[in-house]
């Protein structure tokens, strides 16, 4: 299996760091996992900060002093330090399990003060791995866990620096609405390229249709199926954050939620389009190679079929019979016995040729006949 492959089969597997078996809320992490780096950015209407720190006490400062706090964990490698930040908090342990557990598909969950959001965030998109991002909203903080660093989450950040948008001037569920359409929308130029993989592969397919190309056909699609499993979720997601009552989630934000929706939808549609166009070009190419088998077979026919005569006339002659006893073959005595086997052997191969071609075996097809025409519009009608 090539390497390509190993990964292909890879990307659909998960490992629980949960044992079974162990009592609900146990959290053990991955050994290698990165220790948890926190960031914090604070702001409001005028003003952020924006700081890296190591002591968790010191994110109740900015909780109560600023109008929005964005808490953003970077590595789930310390269970202790993730304990004490769920302490902080408030969450539930078996939300907190979750986080570590980095196997989830996208979902909602509503606690007392807050709502635990789990989507599935692009990491690499040359090999298709998505990253689960954990979120957590509260009624002025953000708390999200990652368990690698990088992200697409960058323009968030950019625009709270800089103070452009609405980010600043909302409260903290409209930042949490940028962060998961920040997500939704990194699945657009992932979309995008396997649309144009497809269009490539139709041209190669037009030009040479090998049997390589059909298995490229196979990985396309593979890739559609692994991120229609991806973005179906975060439709359904959306969609309750967006329809239903939570005091966390203000209608002014259900207005852009609702927006987001539609993005959601528009990926689906993609990739549906996508899906039935990778099976049609997979029809497309079976049935290119097969027709070029067909007209190979054809022509091996046709040879092998004039052949058959000439061998039998050739063989009849190539008896060596006593000419001396009567009625064993006088030809041979012919002067022009041997000319006359070339001009039979002549005659048949090209009376076949002139049959194959009267019948529409080889040659440009005719033009169907008038009878042929009335016949085929009475059986119509």
């Amino acid at each position: 299996m090539s390497k390509r492959n190993h990964r292909k089969h890879r990307r659909f597997r998960f490992r629980r760091q949960t044992r079974p078996g162990a009592a609900p809320g146990t959290l053990e992490t991955h050994p290698d996992s990165p220790s948890p780096a926190i960031h914090v950015i604070a702001f409001n209407q005028d003003q952020c900060i924006e700081e890296d720190i190591e002591n968790i006490e010191r994110i109740s400062q900015y909780l109560g002093k600023y109008h929005v706090t964005w808490i953003n964990v970077d590595g789930l490698g310390d269970a202790i330090t993730l304990q004490q930040i769920g302490k902080l908090f408030g969450i539930h342990p078996l939300a907190l399990e979750d986080v570590i557990n980095v196997h989830q598909r996208a979902k909602v969950e509503a606690y007392d003060s807050q709502l635990f959001i789990v989507v599935r965030m692009m990491r690499d998109i040359e090999r298709l791995q998505t990253e689960q991002l954990s979120l957590f909203l509260g009624k002025n903080y953000v708390l999200t866990f990652q368990d690698i660093p990088g992200d697409c989450l960058e323009h968030v950040r950019e625009r709270i620096r800089t103070g452009s948008g609405r980010t600043r001037k909302e409260n903290a569920d409209y930042l949490a609405y940028s962060i998961i359409d920040a997500v939704v929308d990194a699945y657009f130029p992932v979309v995008e390229g396997l649309a144009e993989r497809l269009d490539s592969l139709e041209e190669e397919i037009t030009a040479n249709p090998t049997s390589e190309i059909y298995t490229r056909i196979h990985h396309v699609k593979n890739d559609i199926l692994f991120l229609r499993r991806r973005i179906w979720p975060h439709r359904d997601i959306i969609n309750e954050l967006a329809r239903d009552e939570n005091p966390l989630i203000r209608d002014e934000t259900r207005i852009y939620l609702r927006d987001c929706y539609d993005h959601t939808s528009q990926l689906i549609d993609l990739l549906e389009v996508s899906r039935e166009m990778a099976s049609s070009l997979r029809d497309f190419c079976m049935s290119i190679v097969s027709n070029r088998m067909n007209e190979v077979m054809k022509v091996l026919t046709i040879i092998a079929t004039i052949f058959i005569p000439l061998s039998f006339i050739a063989g009849v002659y190539g008896m060596n019979f006593n000419t001396d006893l009567r009625g064993n073959m006088p030809e041979l005595l012919w002067p022009y016995g041997y000319w006359w086997a070339l001009g039979l052997m002549l005659a048949v191969a090209l009376g076949l040729l002139v049959f194959f071609r009267r019948k529409g075996w080889i040659g440009p097809p005719r033009p169907p006949s008038l009878d042929n025409l009335m016949e085929s519009d009475q059986g119509k009608s």
